[in-house]
């Protein structure tokens, strides 16, 4: 067996792997908080269409993000199996964004057609690039605590990089000293792709050409994709790690989604980028101290305890009302300080399930598991922005106007309420996880014994034997 310097890696390339991250935290915010009250309040699209537009994206997501995985999983060339489609998927992604952030001026029937067009291809090309992205972590290092640190490092680079895009519209505004009126928000998206689209390519094609894959031995006949799919059901720490984050990702895509509304109808401030900022910032000075918590207690015992900080304070928000901005910076400082971690260490221990698959099938499935674990986050992201703002619609949200008791009121159980729920039940499903520090290494040594054609254990059932 591997000794843990051979798992080491190196922080220049740890950064490498994680500068793509940066760059494509341009699709998240952007995209699902400023893009559909850019659409709706400027463009003109009704905000129930959009909704169900985006709803249906994440349908088509659910073909091709596994698909992509498989693909992935069996690609065979010289530059190695996920760097290629970060390679060329980068490009596309950015072509993509800027048909997206610069619509014409037509009508808005058009608008609607360009607006579904566009926001199919970012989210086709996106997941050519994030899945083979996020596979080749896996692969980087096998030792326990060397992958909280490594995807630690990642999803830091992805918060800063959504803080970054979370500002990009303000400061744009800015520094080019742009109008709030329709022609200075075309503006703001436009610079925004200006500034985007080389950072995509350039960060994607640094940790192409810094990073080099594993050459893997195929030791058996590959699954084929049902079969492998049937397996991934079999594998019941990734079942009960995908449920309890799915859940709670569904919870926590109805704040992304709605701040913007809820803290402009709802506290009736203007400070929603202050917001957004203090959460994002808050989480990214934590995360380190989570890691080092993590390293003390296993990954299971610190996710936990992170998310009960981040739910704890989230649910005093429903009781808020106008000119309690103050109070509810308080309670976002307070629910950042769990943030970073409830995004960081389900990366870290995603891998460590994908080991366990390993030892089950013989195979390394990063592709299929990720296109899996990328399903339910956009999944999550579509049930959040397609939901809540369906729903604005139907109890009547008008644009720019004072809203209604009704509408606010659904404002607040949608933004804060329902969030708190779901991460209590994460919570609960969570605490059935079944992988530690020491069975992790049980993992790994059973698959060292396969893999040198001798019967191993499973640690999850020791009466079950491995040939």
């Amino acid at each position: 067996m591997a000794s843990a310097e051979e798992h080491r890696v190196s922080m220049l390339d740890k950064i490498a792997y994680a500068a793509p991250a940066f760059a494509l935290a341009v699709v998240g915010i952007p995209v699902y908080v400023y893009i559909p009250k850019f659409y709706t309040d400027v463009v003109g699209i009704d905000i129930a269409v959009l909704g169900y537009i985006m709803l249906s994206v994440r349908l088509f997501d659910a073909v091709t993000d596994p698909a992509i995985g498989y693909i992935s999983d069996r690609t065979r060339t010289r530059y190695g199996r996920r760097r290629p489609y970060l390679a060329l998927g980068s490009i596309l992604l950015a072509g993509a964004m800027i048909m997206l952030f610069n619509p014409p001026a037509i009508t808005s029937t058009l608008n609607t057609v360009w607006f579904g067009l566009s926001i199919y291809l970012l989210f086709l090309f996106w997941t050519a690039v994030v899945v083979p992205f996020e596979s080749l972590g896996p692969e980087i290092t096998y030792d326990y605590n060397e992958r909280t640190s490594l995807f630690g490092l990642r999803d830091g680079f992805l918060i800063a990089g959504t803080l970054a895009a979370a500002s990009s519209p303000a400061l744009i505004g800015w520094l080019f000293t742009l109008s709030a009126d329709a022609s200075g928000e075309r503006a703001k998206f436009f610079w925004i792709a200006v500034v985007y689209a080389p950072l995509l390519i350039g960060t994607s094609w640094w940790c192409v050409y810094s990073i080099r894959e594993r050459q893997l031995a195929d030791h058996k006949q590959p699954l084929n994709l049902w079969h492998g799919l049937a397996q991934v059901g079999r594998n019941r720490p990734f079942v009960i790690l995908l449920i309890a984050y799915t859940v709670s990702a569904v919870g926590n895509n109805l704040p992304a989604t709605l701040i913007l509304y809820y803290v402009e109808y709802v506290l009736e401030s203007q400070m929603a980028d202050f917001f957004l900022m203090l959460y994002f910032l808050t989480g990214i000075a934590f995360l380190p101290g989570w890691i080092f918590i993590s390293r003390r207690t296993g990954k299971k015992a610190a996710w936990l305890a992170s998310m009960v900080i981040n739910t704890g304070a989230f649910a005093g928000v429903f009781f808020l009302g106008p000119g309690d901005a103050a109070v509810y910076g308080v309670l976002v400082f307070i629910s950042g300080i769990g943030f970073g971690a409830t995004l960081a260490i389900p990366s870290a221990i995603q891998a460590d399930v994908i080991d366990y698959d390993e030892l089950l099938t013989g195979e390394r499935r990063e592709g299929q598991y990720i296109g899996l674990w990328s399903i339910a986050k956009k999944f999550a992201a579509a049930v959040g922005i397609g939901t809540g703002l369906s729903i604005l619609g139907l109890v009547g949200y008008t644009p720019n106007v004072q809203q209604s008791a009704e509408v606010q009121m659904t404002l607040r159980i949608l933004y804060a309420l329902v969030p708190s729920l779901c991460n209590l039940v994460a919570i609960v499903i969570a605490c059935a996880y079944p992988i530690s520090n020491r069975i992790h290494v049980d993992i790994r040594e059973a698959i060292a014994r396969r893999q040198a054609g001798l019967t191993a254990v499973n640690p999850l059932k020791p009466a079950q034997k491995l040939v």
